[in-house]
């Protein structure tokens, strides 16, 4: 059957399925990196977690009593809820308990608006801190971008309100993931909206009636961070919090802990991390770098055995077929012998 008959039939010219697998690797090797990558890289538009820090032996004011309580457990628990708002922002609403031996030593909330590219807060919406809406957050919010260099980004503390820098300190590995590590010194500083009245003798021995007092914090915060998929693997705080009189000299201590996040949700961070990161790594590198050549050698070979069948059709040297008369056709006759005749051949004609 010739080409053209081929053709006239509705069947595909040699090559096209082959052809078609190619263009389509191709254009899927160019679209996973430029586009899926992109929207699987976002922050998850609605999320429910916990961040459980713990610190053991450590010691906090008692201010039903005002007494000084130490050698205990403490228990610090970050609750985040969010939901989408908008295709590329996520509202995050965040409370924080600071639990010891149980009993509630400290609580707020934040509402903040997440832009999910850059993990970044977003001055939109509702924010607040502890129910101050003046506040305009500024940086990180938790998580960082994914694939981010080896820069310093400025993180939020909304005690604070402010955003000083995590700066970048080196490499570590923990539970088989490299991972980045990131510190933030917050050096002693005014919580807004903090003051209250306290008895007067926690700065002078001996005095009577209460003074206004405002709490301080001081804070070393060190994250690890895996830097393909900007999951923050585990955490760490040195706290220092404590009172100091207005316009007096004088301070005693309100906490002081050294909190780290617990082994059971370091780990389930880690086997995060872990699978975040080879996803995007397969979507940016891998499948790239596989289905291109892939579609590229497909693609010329179903160029090629199209052009070859062109050719075959083409050609006006190849016979689609035998000739009438030629042997093996169906119409050619088989000679027979001459009639026999007295033994001797009669000569035909």
């Amino acid at each position: 059957m010739s080409a053209n008959d081929t053709a006239g039939r509705g069947f595909l010219p040699r090559g096209t399925v082959i052809a078609a697998i190619g263009a389509f690797l191709l254009t899927l090797a160019a679209m996973l990196p430029l586009y899926v990558h992109e929207r699987v890289a976002l922050l998850p538009a609605e999320a429910r977690f916990d961040a459980t820090m713990v610190a053991d032996g450590a010691g906090y004011m008692d201010t039903s009593t005002w007494t000084w309580v130490s050698g205990v457990r403490i228990v610090r628990t970050t609750s985040v809820g969010s939901q989408a708002h908008g295709p590329d922002w996520s509202a995050w609403e965040m409370s924080v308990d600071t639990v010891a031996e149980g009993a509630m030593i400290d609580h707020w909330s934040r509402r903040v608006i997440v832009d999910r590219h850059t993990g970044r807060a977003v001055n939109c919406c509702g924010e607040h801190v502890n129910g101050d809406r003046a506040v305009r957050q500024a940086g990180l919010v938790f998580s960082w971008p994914p694939g981010a260099g080896e820069a310093d980004h400025p993180f939020y503390d909304a005690e604070v309100r402010s955003a000083p820098l995590m700066e970048f300190q080196g490499m570590d590995e923990i539970a088989g993931l490299t991972v980045r590590r990131y510190t933030q010194a917050i050096a002693a500083t005014q919580v807004p909206e903090s003051a209250r009245e306290v008895p007067a003798w926690l700065f002078t021995p001996g005095a009577e009636g209460t003074v206004t007092a405002t709490r301080w914090l001081q804070v070393m915060r060190t994250h690890w961070v895996e830097p393909t998929s900007g999951t923050v693997v585990n955490t760490h705080e040195a706290r220092l919090e404590t009172l100091r009189p207005q316009n007096a000299p004088g301070e005693v201590r309100l906490l002081h802990a050294e909190l780290g996040l617990r082994e059971n949700q370091i780990a389930a961070r880690a086997e995060q991390a872990r699978v975040r990161s080879l996803t995007l790594s397969a979507m940016d590198v891998w499948a790239p770098w596989t289905l291109g050549p892939a579609g590229g050698l497909l693609l010329v070979a179903g160029g090629v055995l199209a052009w070859i069948g062109r050719l075959r059709g083409a050609d006006p040297s190849e016979p689609d077929g035998p000739e009438p008369g030629d042997p093996g056709d169906g119409d050619t006759e088989v000679p027979t012998d001459p009639p026999f005749t007295g033994g001797e051949r009669v000569p035909t004609a």
